[in-house]
């Protein structure tokens, strides 16, 4: 076995059942019933398999539907994009780019003056770090993010 291959079974296993289920097996849970749906705390979003950063509460909104919904991600290449054509419609599908995680889906409703997209996210296929907590977990990177925001405000 790899180091890589024992690394992502390692991560793999500490997930529950329901972060499987959404990150392996293309899972939705359930709307409102969701730890990040409407959390406001300020802080990075990262793959709940692989730690990767992936959305920073700076450009989260209230999309009215129950999970969390970004405007974009926090890198221009951390989400991959793929053509979803299940459940008889035909969506966009977002993924982690390094761990492959199922995250959700991209939808063109969100605020226009952030640019008119939506991610819509599982909060399953999160954990959320926030801002205090960004050094001590190794995204020490990212609380510029946060100042600059602040600054803006």
């Amino acid at each position: 076995m790899t180091d890589a291959t024992k690394d992502r079974t390692e991560a793999l296993s500490r997930l529950t059942p329901e972060q499987y289920r959404v990150t392996q097996e293309n899972g939705t849970e359930r709307p409102f019933a969701n730890p990040y749906w409407d959390l406001k705390e300020p802080g990075l979003y990262v793959d709940v398999v692989s730690g990767e950063p992936l959305f920073a509460s700076i450009d989260k909104f209230d999309s009215g539907t129950g999970w969390p919904s970004f405007t974009r991600p926090v890198f221009g290449d951390a989400v991959t994009e793929h053509r979803d054509a299940s459940h008889g419609m035909v969506r966009i599908e977002a993924r982690s780019a390094g761990a492959d995680s199922h995250l959700g889906h991209v939808f063109p409703d969100g605020p226009p003056e952030a640019g008119g997209m939506r991610y819509c996210i599982n909060s399953a296929s999160l954990r959320f770090v926030p801002v205090d907590a960004l050094e001590a977990e190794g995204y020490g990177a990212f609380s510029e993010l946060f100042r600059d925001a602040a600054a803006r405000s």
